[in-house]
């Protein structure tokens, strides 16, 4: 190989190398004093993008557990108000049954009134005023939590409902109380070995007839074909079947070709059939069973019970200044007890909702948080044992470098 004194060949390869080596130990440095595998699109590109997705999502939800966790904080306030006014109206109580009393006079009746009157205008007070981050608790208006992952969004609605002593009944005046229609109800109970083949029991409009093996192909809108097996258990348990037209097996123990009855459904125990009317109320619900018995082991029990819907205006006072009145109210009070505690139960339930999904946030964040850290930190022992590699390259080269300068040097004893 020719020497030469145009180039040092040497020397440009250990320049090279050597800011090769000082490029990886600026990227280790880097690594090891921010914590991260990747601090630029140059470093990992891909893992870059997940990793910021990854981060995105976990921003999300950790703002989503905060928004459940602030919905739980309202609810919690009007749970524990409306403990209070449980506390109050379990005092209108004590007044109530005091002034019913006939020993109470009535003008005792007028201070127990006069307590009775200032916790009313507490409760009023409490639904009004009782308010969370500056928005009022108590409203008809639903409150939506906004949950979201980055990705996906969703909300959970909460209404704590609007609180007064008029909403919960304590109000004087005329009202409006219904008691709901009651449908009719009867029975058929089968004895014995059962119904004989060929016995027949119409209910409402319908004729439900006994064979040994219900034909694919029988029965229809009005008549329907039921198995008889012998069994009185098995025959109800057809019957109610056939009769409800769902269960068991259709074209086997009762005919395929039927319908769902249309006045009654029904309900078989042991070999009992319980119908009941579809139709609350006392109009086209009660109906006389009829029947083709030739064994003597079908016993019906024609429809009753049936009621129609009562609705009656009692005029309530909501006072204490006499013993009837007295009595009336603390009906009032106890129906405003129960409607609190329904109302309790209700936030409770949303409460504990939140507090799920706040859970389930939670492990989300924890797994997300996890993923993207495999992704964007660096391995630190890794890290560490480039650092001694990198220093000791770059010490090496910088001595490499110095003695490939001074190599051609050697030349200059070729001219003495």
């Amino acid at each position: 190989m020719a020497i030469s004194i145009l180039n040092n060949i040497a020397s440009l390869t250990a320049q090279n190398q050597l800011s090769v080596t000082q490029a990886n130990l600026n990227k280790t440095l880097f690594q090891l004093s921010s914590g991260s595998r990747i601090n630029s699109g140059a470093d990992d590109a891909a893992g870059l993008a997940i990793a910021d997705g990854l981060h995105a999502n976990v921003t999300a939800l950790t703002q989503s557990a905060q928004n459940a966790n602030s919905g739980v904080g309202s609810l919690q306030v009007a749970d524990g108000s409306l403990a209070q006014v449980t506390q109050l109206l379990n005092r209108a109580v004590t007044l109530a049954t005091e002034s019913s009393n006939g020993t109470v006079s009535n003008s005792q009746r007028v201070a127990l009134q006069a307590e009775y009157a200032q916790i009313t205008a507490e409760i009023d007070r409490i639904g009004s005023k009782t308010n969370y981050n500056g928005t009022a608790v108590f409203t008809n208006t639903s409150t939506s939590i906004f949950l979201s992952d980055g990705g996906s969004n969703s909300t959970i609605g909460v209404t704590t409902n609007a609180l007064s002593s008029a909403s919960l009944g304590l109000v004087a005046g005329t009202v409006t109380q219904t008691v709901p229609a009651v449908s009719a109800v009867g029975h058929i109970d089968f004895s014995g070995t059962g119904p004989a083949a060929a016995d027949a029991i119409v209910v409402g409009a319908t004729t439900y007839t006994f064979q040994a093996a219900a034909a694919s192909t029988g029965g229809s809108s009005t008549t329907g074909v039921v198995q008889e097996t012998g069994s009185a258990t098995v025959a109800a348990t057809n019957l109610a079947n056939a009769i409800n037209f769902t269960g068991g097996t259709v074209g086997t123990d009762y005919g395929s070709g039927g319908a769902a009855n249309a006045t009654f459904t029904a309900v078989a125990s042991g070999t009992d059939v319980t119908i009941t009317a579809i139709t609350a109320g006392t109009g086209g619900n009660a109906a006389t069973l009829t029947t083709t018995n030739t064994n003597g082991n079908v016993a019906l029990t024609a429809t009753a019970g049936g009621a129609a819907a009562v609705t009656t205006h009692p005029n309530l006072t909501n006072v204490l200044l006499t013993a009837a009145d007295a009595q009336a109210t603390l009906g009032l009070i106890n129906s405003a007890i129960a409607s609190v505690a329904s109302l309790r139960g209700t936030i409770g339930a949303n409460i504990n909702r939140l507090q799920a999904a706040s859970n389930v946030i939670s492990n989300q964040t924890q797994n997300l948080t996890a993923a993207e850290d495999g992704i964007r930190a660096a391995d630190i022992p890794s890290v560490v044992a480039n650092l001694s590699r990198f220093t000791i390259l770059n010490q090496s080269g910088i001595s490499a470098l110095a003695q490939a300068n001074s190599a051609q040097q050697s030349i200059l004893t070729l001219l003495r």
